[in-house]
């Protein structure tokens, strides 16, 4: 019952977001790249820090984040990791890496994963990124670009990535 009335509660915070939402800078070029990954699709994160080599961008200014929704019997040393038991019924967040990561006014963020997913939507609402990036099968008012391609085609993402932005003048 408690699952449910989070769910229910996250929906509504997502929706009170999309309409607070300041889209005044989404034309700002890119100087920074966060990813908040569905650690279930992907657990190498590696490959998403390569994509500031292509980017034009330095290493350090990508920042990968991850969400599970269960903890994994393995303890993982991962601080960039929020996971259901972090939201309470209301569906505040509480955790702290989580919020500075929100709080970090990215260039672009990208919600990399699939459909839609009630914890990483609200994340992605809340954040305070620029300019937002998803995959097709997602909630279009989350994001400014949503690209076609499948999740697990990294390469190809990077490539559709990099060529929006150079079209859109987020990078040179």
């Amino acid at each position: 019952m408690f699952e449910k009335l989070k769910r229910k509660s996250l929906r509504k915070l997502t929706e009170k977001q999309l309409v607070d939402r300041d889209v005044s800078k989404v034309n700002a070029p890119a100087k920074t790249l966060g990813f908040l990954v569905d650690e279930m699709l992907l657990s190498d994160f590696e490959k998403l820090y390569h994509f500031s080599a292509d980017l034009g961008m330095q290493p350090k200014d990508v920042r990968v984040f991850s969400f599970i929704e269960t903890k994994r019997k393995i303890p993982s040393l991962r601080q960039n990791q929020v996971q259901c038991k972090d939201f309470n019924w209301k569906g505040e967040m509480h955790n702290q890496n989580a919020q500075e990561f929100l709080d970090t006014e990215f260039g672009v963020l990208v919600g990399y994963y699939k459909g839609t997913n009630e914890f990483m939507d609200m994340m992605i609402s809340r954040s305070k990124a620029k300019f937002k990036v998803g995959f097709a099968g997602g909630d279009e008012r989350l994001y400014d670009l949503m690209i076609g391609v499948a999740p697990e085609q990294i390469d190809l993402f990077k490539s559709e990535l990099k060529k929006y932005l150079t079209i859109l003048n987020k990078i040179a």
